[in-house]
């Protein structure tokens, strides 16, 4: 289905005001069921004029669903993406209030840095490996506008797939020096390891999801600019987080970086 203009607008629109105003909204399928992954996409990049008009600046890209078998379960072939502006920046350690979300959870990620562009398609991890400044630890912090919680794949994706806060570890690596694919991570929660996994997680190297981006860019006629931050993908699952809440995930040679939540 190509939803007109005028729809695309409203629709972005209202996501737009259920994020500024912290508030739910049934997902968007409910009322347009026909709703495909480029009418979704087309909302998410509607929302995103809507902020830079508002004077935000785009601070990077994220990716989601990196997991093979979350993949699998959604029924999907391929990840999906989605931006970040520079508002959803915290800093490592920072105190967080959870009264500026709705229902917060988080998860822990690999972030690369780029120097030049990378253009698809045929982006693969070694161009990746070739173009990256440095990579770091990382937490993406998300917020589905959708009441509940609940929401389909086209949904989460004009809803900017839940992109809500990221924080950027302070140790910084060549991605060269690393074996991306086996680097460990704990993931702790008021001092309780919650999850752990491995880079692989993320489509067998996290260089891998980066590549993968490039391309589905180029299928907008896009390409990934020079000097971009890119969030990789969960590599374990997200956990819910509320007042009181510690969250610290430790990587495997890139550090700690850590998060409190305060009502």
């Amino acid at each position: 289905m190509a939803l007109t203009v005028d729809v695309i607008e409203q629709l972005a629109a209202e996501l737009d005001a259920a994020h500024q105003e912290r508030r739910e909204i049934v997902k968007i399928t409910e009322n347009q069921p026909a709703l495909d992954e480029k009418d979704a996409y087309d909302i998410q990049y509607a929302i995103r004029r809507r902020r830079l008009a508002r004077g935000h600046r785009v601070a990077g890209l994220k990716m989601g669903l990196t997991s093979r078998a979350k993949m699998k379960q959604m029924g999907v072939e391929k990840p999906i993406f989605g931006f970040m502006t520079e508002d959803f920046a915290l800093a490592p350690g920072a105190e967080v209030p959870v009264g500026r979300y709705i229902h917060p959870s988080v998860e822990p990620e690999i972030v690369f840095v780029t120097r030049p562009a990378l253009r698809g398609p045929g982006c693969h991890a070694a161009s990746v490996l070739a173009a990256t400044d440095f990579v770091a630890a990382g937490i993406e912090l998300l917020d589905s506008r959708y009441r509940d919680f609940k929401f389909d794949l086209n949904s989460v994706i004009a809803d900017n797939t839940s992109a809500a806060g990221f924080a950027v570890g302070d140790c910084v690596r060549d991605a060269r020096e690393l074996d991306l694919a086996t680097l460990g991570v704990v993931f702790e929660k008021n001092g309780e390891i919650v999850a752990v996994g491995a880079g692989a997680a993320v489509l067998g190297n996290p260089a891998a999801s980066v590549a993968m981006l490039a391309n589905m860019l180029a299928e907008r006629g896009e390409e990934l600019p020079a000097g971009s931050m890119l969030l990789t993908g969960g590599i374990t699952e997200a956990i819910a987080v509320a007042p009181g809440d510690h969250v610290c995930l430790r990587v495997q040679n890139l550090g700690p970086v850590s998060l409190r939540f305060v009502p």
